[in-house]
């Protein structure tokens, strides 16, 4: 129960105007913290939601693929330049946004514990690919992508993107390195 809690709470806290228009205010930290934290906030609750209605989640999302291609969609969207100007300039596209990370955290709840190794390293090296494309397009730019930031944010956002991408190349390497033989 305390998990929801922290879930909701965190939910919350992320809905509240002033921490809203702080987190949106700074692009890396719009990109990198507030849509994450929605998704982990979706997350967490998720777990509780899924208790509540099993019989849902094993019927429409029995092998946890629905679920995490409805996931795949809803973070590829955000990630677009264009989705973040949207939330920025249109109430209802600020609106989706609180609505659909949750649920893209919901769905990934249920479905990664469901999918195989094959399906989880296809998803990881898709994320892999597209960070580090992101990477490439906002440090690259010559010109100005999202409307309501600066160039300079646009560029420590692709350092970012860079940064979590090394990250995902480094424990790539490290798994190859370990030995797996007691794992299940």
């Amino acid at each position: 129960m305390m998990k929801v809690s922290f879930g909701i709470g965190l939910y919350v806290l992320l809905l509240l105007p002033p921490v809203a228009s702080w987190m949106e205010s700074i692009m890396i930290v719009h990109m990198l913290v507030q849509l994450p934290s929605l998704i982990a906030a979706g997350y967490v609750i998720g777990k509780v939601i899924i208790k509540l209605f099993p019989r849902f989640f094993v019927k429409w999302n029995g092998n946890g693929v629905p679920g995490i291609l409805i996931a795949v969609f809803i973070t590829t969207y955000w990630m677009l330049p264009r989705a973040m100007d949207e939330a920025l300039t249109f109430w209802y596209i600020e609106g989706f946004k609180f609505m659909s990370l949750p649920l893209a955290g919901v769905f990934i709840a249920d479905s990664w514990r469901k999918l195989t190794g094959i399906g989880r390293g296809f998803l990881f090296l898709n994320y892999l690919s597209m960070f580090g494309l992101m990477a490439w397009l906002y440090i690259d730019s010559p010109i100005q992508i999202c409307n309501n930031y600066l160039e300079a944010e646009q560029k420590a956002l692709g350092w970012g993107f860079a940064f979590i991408t090394m990250c995902m190349v480094l424990y790539i390497v490290q798994y190859v390195f370990v030995d797996h033989s007691n794992e299940t």
